[in-house]
């Protein structure tokens, strides 16, 4: 429904709730005001829900610019270095 069509529809209800003094006999305009309300906001909650948990599931983009391959971990005077080659694809820098 949208946050636009839950704020009219208890725009909407509100009106009829509060605002209009009508006598139809079968149809009480109060109740039809809060009926309204209740949906506006029933899908009002339901689109919110929707748009925070579309917001936690954003995944980044891998990029694959460089290939480490060849680890060595070669010991110098009794220390531990640690060593990698990097490998670069061709491509355009970004």
């Amino acid at each position: 429904m949208g946050i636009g069509g839950s704020i009219f529809l208890i725009a909407l209800g509100a009106i009829f709730a509060f605002a209009v003094e009508a006598d139809l006999g079968w149809l009480n305009l109060s109740v039809v005001g809060w009926v309204l309300m209740l949906a506006g906001v029933a899908g009002l909650l339901v689109t919110l829900y929707f748009w925070n948990s579309r917001r936690r599931t954003v995944v980044a983009p891998v990029r694959a610019e460089r290939v480490v391959a060849d680890r060595a971990v070669p010991v110098q005077d009794d220390r531990v270095v640690q060593e990698y080659r990097e490998v670069r694809r061709p491509g355009p820098t970004v």
